[in-house]
């Protein structure tokens, strides 16, 4: 059953084939852009790399930047093939070639919803990453004199102070950590030692928070700490005082960040999507119209174009057959030397 069939006189695939080979340029700048979306997302992932467990993230800019080069090719051909649909004698020179392309076409372009489809998906990946690394990121703030953690405090304080947040969830985080070098402690003081008796692992541990903490907003000086000491500070009751440091988690600052800024790039790349979709469905159309001129004498009759020659489901299968009898085949292929191997040993 042929699918969308359409009569294309002579001036109406001229005009198809221009206003494609026009199409397939604005696509090839749109993956052009779509490559660079995907580079700046990998960057700013990048860049606060420290404080995420995973990687698992960075599946959506590496999935941008793959279609955005496939995307520069795939229009790069279409216009090729848009310019020689004009002269029917170079057309045919086209034929074995479209129906590979048309393929790797599909999968890319399908591969690009994919990407679409992620940007909007991965926020439960990312906030698991965040939470492990924020994690991590605070207690390791203050090993400033261990190799591989030593900038770990710079990085911290300088995520505090960029997206204005306090903590892993809130600024309570800090109470559970020692977020102090043993090296910038007193041990002679009796408060030192007493507040490290009374915990059972050996930590200095205070409900205080590091400076990059405190919001430069608030009217009042920064407390930072004996943050739940309400006689520590004149004029000061801390359940119903208005803090003045950051009560916004930095994971939900950084989620809200990243999801922005994926979801902003998903909707760009929707609209490449779109743009691409119509690139190949418009080509498709030229195709078929143009194969019907194939070996007339007048290259200026009425022919028919059409999406699909046959069904979605017995055309899907035109192209999976061959993949997977050469999938089968390897299969075989790969269960017989062992077996062949074990005969030779046996004799």
């Amino acid at each position: 059953m042929v699918v969308m069939k359409m009569k294309f006189p002579f001036q109406k695939r001229v005009k198809l084939a221009q206003g494609l080979w026009l199409l397939s340029w604005c696509a090839t700048v749109a993956g052009a852009i779509t490559f660079t979306l995907g580079c700046i997302l990998k960057t700013e992932l990048r860049r606060r790399a420290e404080v995420m467990d995973n990687t698992d993230i960075h599946i959506v800019p590496n999935t941008l930047m793959i279609v955005g080069l496939a995307s520069l090719g795939i229009n790069y051909f279409a216009s090729k093939i848009c310019q020689d649909a004009l002269d029917a004698g170079r057309f045919p020179r086209w034929k074995s070639f479209l129906k590979p392309y048309f393929a790797v076409s599909c999968f890319f372009t399908v591969l690009m919803l994919l990407a679409v489809i992620m940007s909007y998906a991965m926020k439960g990946s990312l906030e698991s990453s965040l939470k492990v690394g924020l994690r991590n990121g605070i207690r390791f703030y203050k090993d400033t004199d261990t190799p591989g953690r030593c900038f770990q405090k710079q990085n911290i304080d300088r995520l505090q102070m960029e997206f204005q947040c306090c903590g892993n969830n809130d600024f309570r985080d800090w109470f559970e950590v020692q977020w102090i070098s043993n090296r910038y402690l007193d041990f002679n003081s009796k408060e030192v030692k007493d507040r490290i008796k009374s915990n059972v692992d050996g930590r200095y541990l205070v409900d205080g928070v590091p400076f990059s903490c405190c919001n430069p907003s608030s009217p009042r000086p920064c407390i930072q700490y004996h943050l739940t000491n309400n006689s520590a500070h004149y004029n000061y009751e801390y359940q119903t005082e208005e803090l003045n440091i950051y009560l916004r988690g930095c994971r939900e600052a950084l989620v809200n960040y990243y999801m922005g800024l994926m979801n902003t790039i998903g909707a760009g790349v929707l609209s490449v999507f779109l743009l691409q979709g119509s690139v190949l469905v418009s080509l498709r159309f030229l195709q078929t119209s143009m194969e019907a001129v194939a070996g007339k004498e007048n290259t200026e009759i009425e022919t028919e174009g059409y999406l699909l020659e046959k069904g979605v489901k017995e055309t899907i299968m035109e192209y999976l057959d061959p993949v997977l009898k050469f999938l089968l085949l390897t299969n075989q292929v790969e269960e017989g030397t062992p077996a062949q191997g074990a005969t030779q040993a046996t004799a």
